[in-house]
């Protein structure tokens, strides 16, 4: 039950949160520039109920969309939302949530019954025509149905709130919100709920000639009831703890990191009542004094909190944030002295890691190996690298780990790669990606899986060639006979060029991670390795699961849901000099793959020997010759 919530609460959040930033521009112009504000100008102004009424509505189902149908779901998710945004002069935030991923929804259920079936070279006639038809249905359908019924569940929620409200139960949704915070369904809460709802709050207020603001954006962002907590920590913990707790305080109020205090929680359970009843006591105050902000708080830090603060309202919010800290840290100090307890904060991180590895449907990341029911370490003949499509990053580190023992002198055991859902039943290790070990464990209960964090490099490569080496020279037997080149050796490159010349592309210019998978994608059809739906599955496999390998170096490729769409074997190789910000980590090098079987492997040990480190791609991708990269990777040098 907790992981459906979980889930639907993600898909909710994952609607808004990436639109947060137009919320907050919203937020701001309206503070700023609206006749009550603190500049009034009526031609600025002029964009707030735009972009209330259109802009952010549409945002929200294009994301909606696109998390479901992908590009063309977004567009379909759009249309939608705008028949619904036509319906009624209300806000369709409830609306677009309904609308996006509805749309997205047939689109891809219409690829899916299509597939196949489209004549060569009418793929874009059918896509664009099926986006347009099927959205503009879907536009006509909001307008007369999912408008009207979102405004009677909107104003139901509103008058639930006004309830709350009005018998001064508000403050008690704390009661509920501090927990889900430690769950890592705040997000769920705060911008699936409590944002379409205050927006509408501020709304009203606007049009009724009031200050725009709304206590719900200072529910779940008041950073007040963790600064309380930490406080306490610093003044009643004890060891790492005590010690640690200052600078964790000065993140979490100034930086707005609020999970930072999670592990403090989960060490002692028991003082969530600080944060609960502190919570409780804030949104009393705010209530009291008519606190609120003008738009959604978003990192919750004192620095976003007062920067929202419409006109007027200062010293409530501050009271309300005030009083929220004095509570939580008095109750925490008390709680902390009497029922407090010796706890590690390694291990409460490490369940705080793994809380938030669940909310986001992942496997929690693991530190170290794992080892499976009664692995003898003398017994291994067979080691599996297993990832998500089982072409790319696991072939890499198939051929690193190979390589490594080679030059260890070890022998007789076979390493090969597979798909995370096709590991073999007669392997004994299984290394992985941390956020796959789950699905290995349950794939391969009878093996060991070794988690690591980059397939390229990886510190656990070493471990594990020193643990094999040590079981072979304390084996009383002689060491069996080297097995045959494995079935994932690649053939010689003289039966094929897989690397074309113009598919090597220098010096390119940093762009996002979807530009680089997309300019791969587009090289690989234009060259005719594969269909153009190939690229939205890659664009899929990044989604579930990053191409970012390590030591600066990307392999886009596609799910194994399209590999019917290659129609040969391919390898695209992209350099960025500057570097791409690729989900935190950085990116020289993209090696674009399309392989129907297991002939790009060649290629990608030779990159393999030329880019295990950071250092080695950087001077790789500086000194780049087209002419050289073209002998060396396909083996003609």
């Amino acid at each position: 039950m907790k992981e459906r919530i979980q889930k639907f609460g993600r898909f909710l959040s994952g609607m808004v949160m990436p639109n947060i930033g137009a919320f907050i521009a919203w937020g701001l112009i309206a503070a700023l520039f609206i006749e009550a504000g603190w500049f009034p100008n009526a031609t600025i102004a002029k964009m707030v109920s735009p972009m209330l009424s259109y802009l952010l509505p549409i945002l929200i189902a294009y994301t909606g969309g696109k998390m479901v149908g992908g590009q063309k779901g977004a567009v379909a998710g759009a249309l939608a939302a705008l028949g619904a945004i036509a319906s009624t002069e209300s806000t369709m935030f409830i609306g677009a949530m309904i609308c996006g991923p509805l749309g997205g929804w047939c689109i891809k259920k219409f690829d899916q019954q299509m597939e196949g079936h489209i004549p060569a070279g009418f793929e874009m006639v059918v896509n664009n025509f099926s986006v347009g038809i099927i959205g503009g249905l879907l536009a006509i359908l909001s307008i007369f149905a999912i408008g009207p019924t979102c405004v009677v569940l909107t104003d139901w929620l509103g008058k639930g709130v006004g309830w709350l409200v009005s018998h001064s139960l508000l403050p008690l949704t704390a009661v509920l919100v501090e927990p889900a915070k430690v769950l890592f369904l705040n997000n769920a809460i705060n911008h699936g709920v409590f944002t379409p709802i205050g927006t509408e709050q501020v709304e009203a207020l606007r049009a009724a000639g009031e200050v725009g603001k709304s206590i719900l954006y200072m529910i779940e962002s008041n950073p007040g009831p963790g600064l309380g907590l930490l406080l306490a920590y610093c003044v009643a913990g004890k060891g790492e703890t005590r010690s640690s707790a200052g600078a964790a305080a000065i993140i979490q109020f100034v930086g707005g990191i609020h999970e930072i205090y999670f592990p403090y929680v989960l060490m002692n359970p028991i003082v969530i009542l600080g944060p609960m009843l502190g919570n409780i006591c804030g949104i009393f105050t705010l209530n009291l004094l008519g606190g609120g902000l003008s738009g959604p708080a978003s990192p919750g830090s004192i620095i976003a909190e007062l920067m929202l603060t419409p006109k007027g309202s200062y010293f409530a919010n501050i009271a309300g944030i005030a009083v929220a800290g004095a509570v939580s840290f008095a109750i925490s100090v008390f709680l902390l002295k009497f029922f407090g307890k010796d706890a590690s904060l390694a291990e409460a991180q490490a369940q705080v890691a793994a809380s938030k590895a669940a909310s986001k449907g992942q496997a929690a990341p693991a530190a170290a190996p794992t080892t499976g029911a009664g692995v003898d370490i003398k017994s291994v003949k067979k080691i599996v690298f297993a990832c998500d499509a089982g072409m790319g990053s696991s072939a890499m580190g198939a051929t690193m780990l190979r390589n490594k023992l080679k030059d260890a002198g070890i022998t007789g055991i076979e390493v090969i790669h597979h798909p995370v859902s096709e590991i073999p039943g007669d392997c004994q290790i299984v290394v992985t990606h941390h956020e796959l070990s789950g699905r290995a464990a349950q794939r391969a209960p009878q093996a060991r899986i070794i988690p690591i964090h980059n397939f390229m490099g990886a510190p656990e490569y070493d471990a594990l060639v020193n643990e094999l080496l040590e079981a072979q020279k304390g084996a009383a037997a002689p060491a069996p006979a080297p097995v045959e080149s494995p079935k994932d050796e690649a053939p010689a490159a003289s039966e094929g060029i897989l690397l074309e010349r113009k598919n090597i592309v220098l010096n390119c210019a940093s762009v996002t991670p979807e530009e680089a998978i997309r300019a791969c994608g587009r090289r690989m059809v234009e060259s005719g390795y594969v269909d153009e739906a190939y690229i939205q599955g890659m664009l899929d496999r990044e989604a579930s699961f990053s191409v970012a390998i390590g030591s600066h170096v990307a392999i886009p490729h596609g799910t194994n849901d399209v590999k019917p769409l290659i129609k040969r074997t391919g390898v695209v190789v992209m350099t960025y000099p500057e570097g791409i910000d690729w989900n935190g980590d950085k990116v020289k090098l993209v090696v674009g793959i399309a392989a129907k079987g297991e002939e790009h492997l060649e290629v990608l040990g030779r990159i393999v020997a030329i880019a295990s480190t950071d250092e080695d791609t950087d001077k790789l991708v500086a000194s780049a010759d087209a002419e050289v990269l073209f002998k060396n990777l396909n083996g003609l040098s």
